[in-house]
């Protein structure tokens, strides 16, 4: 199952408060992604923070159409409130107003996958 990362420019010695921030962060509504037809088209399995110094990344575990995270994720009240209170620890980034704003931002602080390996892909199968 894939993973995706997203990368935010932080101000150095914010860690504290980011930290802060994310333990009362509000989850999504459903872990279930659907296409504009209601159909399932995946599910988020788990998501991961991790802060050093200017940089914060955030890792999305997941099933399915990753196109339908940014989607799903631009409509959660939890999230938006959680962008309007990262914005002034941000460096690089404008905070998004809108659905389609948050899903820009999404798409642009997408890393660059370059090796994912897992059990299930391991030569011995083990």
């Amino acid at each position: 199952m894939p993973y995706a990362a997203i990368t935010y420019r932080i101000k150095p010695g914010s860690d504290d408060a980011l930290a802060e921030l994310f333990e009362s962060f509000q989850r999504v509504d459903t872990p279930a992604l659907e296409n504009e037809s209601g159909e399932s088209v995946g599910r988020l399995l788990g998501t991961a923070v991790f802060v050093k110094d200017e940089f914060m990344v955030r890792v999305i575990h997941y099933e399915g159409d990753f196109v339908a995270i940014a989607r799903h994720m631009a409509r959660q009240s939890g999230v938006h409130n959680l962008e309007e209170k990262l914005a002034p620890f941000l460096t690089h980034r404008k905070p998004a107003s809108s659905p389609e704003e948050f899903q820009e931002n999404f798409r642009n602080a997408l890393m660059r996958c370059v090796s994912q390996l897992s059990v299930e892909t391991h030569p011995t199968g083990n």
